[in-house]
């Protein structure tokens, strides 16, 4: 059970993340104490998509094939429309969130963020929540979809939208603290 000011969390996003949904839990676990990196096809800057247009850029630390989830204790993945879509088109990032997800790690995922959890294969049976716009997507890929600003099963967190982000990094760093989850398969 790492104390947050001792573990590791990894941020997995590409170009059209949501800014709010990056920036807030990178900066917020940053100030708690966490180390954080973020992953994405490539290092260096990719963009995010702010509300309605583009917004700024934060650099990638390590690209996907870099990743060893055996470094980190917790996945964040953010939302916005064209991240997750983008993402879950590639089998590197599809890996990592099943790795994650067998190793009993903390995976955390925002807005449209569960579609990754979809792709891998690890809502079936469980308790989410998402953007209201993909709840048909977990339903049908099984999940038991509820509207609550944070929903957490046995290590697996998920929020609505940006409106959410203070419950999502506070659960974010309780289930860090609480360590490891034994988990049933989806």
């Amino acid at each position: 059970m790492p104390a947050i000011d001792k573990s590791k969390i990894l941020i997995m996003a590409t170009n059209g993340y949501e800014r709010s949904e990056l920036r807030v839990p990178l900066d917020e676990l940053k100030k708690r104490g966490a180390a954080v990196t973020i992953a994405s096809f490539e290092k260096g800057p990719i963009k995010s998509w702010d509300e309605k247009d583009w917004g700024d850029s934060v650099d990638a630390d390590i690209t996907l094939d870099d990743v060893d989830v055996n470094d980190y204790d917790a996945l964040v993945l953010p939302g916005g429309q064209i991240n997750p879509d983008v993402l879950r088109t590639s089998d590197a990032a599809v890996g990592i969130v099943k790795a994650f997800a067998a190793s009993g790690r903390i995976i955390a995922a925002i807005c449209h963020g569960p579609w990754m959890l979809v792709e891998a294969g690890i809502v079936k049976g469980r308790d989410v929540t998402s953007y209201h716009s993909i709840q048909t997507d977990l339903k049908n890929a099984g999940a038991n979809w509820h509207d609550h600003e944070v929903v957490t099963d046995n290590g697996i967190i998920t929020s609505r939208s940006p409106k959410d982000l203070e419950a999502f990094v506070d659960k974010i760093v309780e289930e860090v603290e609480e360590g490891r989850h034994e988990r049933r398969a989806a």
